[in-house]
């Protein structure tokens, strides 16, 4: 994607702000926990903080958070849904705080927008020394062979922030740093079959590079982070994968993919011919043509410090 595509597609949300804040999912809080773990302190920036998702979650674990957003209708509905926090117009880019103000800066679904010839300097600019820069994306599991099994229900993290098996199991639910097993065993939230036939129908506009497990580990295996060596600002990169997941219907599984940037980008008649080839999908499928049921997904995670 060169510059100009992705400032497009960085640049849509807003349109579909009240539709992001509504269906987008949370993030897994062993997550977050581990994203934070090497922090010296609990001030942590969430960049490109978008509605909020990644914002909430970072207040219910008791961080000394800021947001900073720059779309405008991004940053109102996050006002509107957390009137607390201190949320500020600004970009990964300009970030309107003084140097070395935050312990941590972790960004939700976010990173990869980032210019981080320019980006990668400022953050490191506001952290303290030995800070954590973290990236988290949320991504549709469609391995079936984890412990939990087809459905992904068993061991999911927290439907919809709610504390689950994977939370108690601590580092045991997470496939630990740089793709290796967790403490207690690989930990793996189950996938589901059905999410790879959801990929192939709704396209990678629907269903993007970095919205699976593998496609994850293939973009991010030397992308989205400041570079490294002799002149850089910031270590080497450490993964972790957690499993999470969202409680929807077909609808509310539409809806929130019809807020994907690539959707939003697209002719208005093609974006209606794919939201509506993805709903047949849905509807010939047992495990979502009826009723309620549960997205099994992965909340990655990229994790580096300030040198």
């Amino acid at each position: 994607m060169d510059q100009d595509e992705r400032l497009l597609h960085s640049s849509s949300f807003g349109a579909a702000a009240v539709a992001y804040a509504e269906h987008r999912p949370d993030y897994a809080r062993a997550a977050v926990r581990w994203a934070l773990a090497p922090a010296a302190g609990p001030r942590v920036l969430d960049l490109g903080a978008g509605t909020g998702k990644l914002t909430a979650t970072l207040l219910a674990l008791g961080a000394d958070t800021v947001a900073v957003e720059p779309d405008p209708a991004m940053l109102s509905e996050l006002r509107r849904s957390l009137p607390e926090v201190r949320a500020l117009p600004g970009s990964a880019e300009a970030i309107p705080l003084p140097d070395g103000s935050v312990d941590a800066v972790l960004a939700g679904n976010a990173l990869h927008w980032f210019d981080m010839a320019v980006a990668g300097p400022e953050i490191a600019r506001v952290l303290v020394p030995g800070g954590i820069l973290a990236g988290l994306w949320n991504v549709m599991n469609d391995e079936v062979d984890g412990p939990g099994g087809p459905g992904g229900a068993g061991g999911v993290d927290g439907l919809d922030g709610a504390d689950g098996a994977g939370e108690a199991n601590g580092a045991g639910g997470s496939r630990g740093p740089d793709g290796a097993g967790g403490a207690g065993g690989p930990g793996r939230a189950g996938g589901a079959e059905w999410v790879s036939g959801l990929a192939r129908v709704g396209g990678s506009a629907a269903v993007g590079p970095r919205d699976t497990p593998a496609g994850w580990r293939a973009e991010t295996a030397d992308a989205h982070l400041p570079e490294t060596g002799a002149a850089a600002c910031f270590g080497s990169p450490e993964r972790a994968e957690f499993p999470h997941g969202q409680r929807r219907t077909a609808d509310s599984l539409v809806a929130a993919l019809a807020t994907r940037a690539g959707m939003l980008v697209m002719p208005g008649p093609e974006r209606r011919a794919t939201l509506d080839r993805i709903r047949g999908y849905l509807a010939s499928r047992p495990e979502t043509a009826r009723g309620e049921f549960t997205l099994p997904m992965l909340t990655a995670v990229l994790r580096v410090r300030r040198l």
